[in-house]
């Protein structure tokens, strides 16, 4: 079993993209060579090579001095209502129970997406990004601007990823803008991955950052080849040399037009969540009704468990545990990953073995949820109005094919 369930898993998840295609014949086995062989060099060097565990490591203490930085700025706002922020007005008996989320985690999201903002004028994001796309280019047969937009999901936003390449996506193919799409969905944007580190490091240790750094990176080739696969096409879209990556007209308008897009996510994650939890409670209770089976509750979670149960075996999970894997790949599919990671850091509740938690961490690192369709759609919607027919025909294949990236990202950590 320890070598049939990954052969099973590997072609059973390629199986799984190949029966969405428009065009099954003429799917390409040199670009799913590529992407396999992609995603597994890109994996060994992440994770096995000494000298990027030890980079990792010093940017997890980077990313805990960016903490640091956001909690003294949300200290000088909210006082001691901020994470670690001293002189509270009363005695403390309970540490842990002065933690607010919105204060404490998710105002990283603001300072962050000034940072990256910062950043990429300052042409320091956009060198990483074009040396990486490079990796994607030939091999998974895609052209320079979705080269160029694919690459950067795994700093930038999912949104803001396509603004990069504006001017061409009125001319791209139904094949391109799947790509696009559905390597936005795959990864997660850059400000995002902070606040899960900062989250989950009491769980899991430093070089977390590392971990979501590399799960994204893997990502992109499965993202583009899940893609191929589901609309194959050998037409690409170039662009010619120069610049076309210009986003911000100087460093204030970086970091005011950063800022602002920051504190329109912080707040679409506030809503997100309020809402997503309370629906889940709405539902358990209505489900609670029903009666019990097997001894326990019906719950929303158990339900999305066993529809996603076989994806998380194929992942390499032992089928005792596929059942809560499967829950938490349904909460991030249905709601979102972030709801699914607060699922996953409760060790009581999913008591996974270290691989398969593993496994989950990297499965769960993307934006692969019917909420994200809908802020996909409307901002791309609203670069190209004129494409929103082949946008909304492309979605639903987008999201599987950003979920299956995922869960081959999960797979090769697995095996490896």
């Amino acid at each position: 079993m320890e070598y049939l369930q990954p052969t099973i898993g590997f072609f059973a998840l390629l199986f799984l993209g190949a029966i969405f295609s428009e065009n099954i014949k003429a799917i390409k086995l040199k670009y799913i060579v590529s992407g396999v062989l992609i995603q597994l060099i890109l994996a060994l060097l992440l994770l096995r090579v000494d000298l990027v565990g030890s980079f990792f490591e010093y940017l997890s203490d980077g990313v805990m001095v960016l903490k640091a930085a956001n909690d003294y700025g949300t200290g000088f706002v909210f006082g001691y209502l901020a994470d670690g922020a001293p002189n509270a007005p009363f005695d403390i008996t309970n540490p842990g129970g002065t933690f607010i989320f919105a204060f404490g985690g998710l105002t990283l999201i603001i300072l962050m997406s000034a940072i990256s903002a910062l950043l990429w004028h300052w042409r320091i994001i956009p060198i990483i990004v074009n040396a990486l796309s490079v990796l994607f280019k030939k091999p998974l047969n895609v052209g320079g601007p979705i080269g160029l937009g694919a690459t950067a999901n795994v700093f930038l936003g999912q949104v803001e990823a396509p603004l990069l390449v504006r001017p061409y996506l009125s001319s791209m193919t139904r094949h391109e803008l799947l790509i696009l799409m559905t390597v936005g969905m795959s990864t997660i944007a850059g400000s995002v991955m902070v606040v899960y580190t900062t989250m989950l490091t009491p769980i899991y240790g430093i070089g977390l950052i590392g971990h979501f750094l590399t799960a994204s990176l893997i990502s992109v080739p499965a993202g583009i080849m899940f893609a191929n696969m589901m609309i194959p096409s050998e037409v690409k879209t170039d662009f010619p040399e120069g610049d076309s990556s210009k986003m911000y007209t100087s460093t204030v308008d970086a970091l005011t037009q950063g800022t602002k897009n920051g504190l329109e996510i912080f707040l679409s994650v506030i809503a997100m969540l309020i809402v997503v939890m309370a629906l889940v409670f709405l539902v358990n209770s209505i489900l609670g009704f029903f009666p019990d089976i097997n001894g326990s509750q019906i719950t929303i979670e158990r339900i999305l468990g066993f529809i996603f149960a076989p994806l998380a075996w194929f992942m390499g999970i032992p089928w005792e545990e596929s059942l809560m894997a499967g829950q938490l790949l349904g909460v991030k599919t249905a709601l979102n990953e972030f709801v699914a990671y607060l699922y996953l850091s409760d060790f009581e509740t999913y008591n996974l073995s270290d691989k398969s938690r593993l496994i989950m961490l990297y499965a769960l690192c993307g934006f692969a949820n019917f909420s994200s369709v809908g802020i996909l759609l409307s901002g791309m919607s609203a670069m190209i109005p004129e494409r929103r027919d082949d946008l909304i025909s492309v979605t639903g294949k987008a999201l599987w094919a950003a979920l299956l990236a995922s869960c081959m990202t999960g797979f090769i950590v697995g095996i490896i």
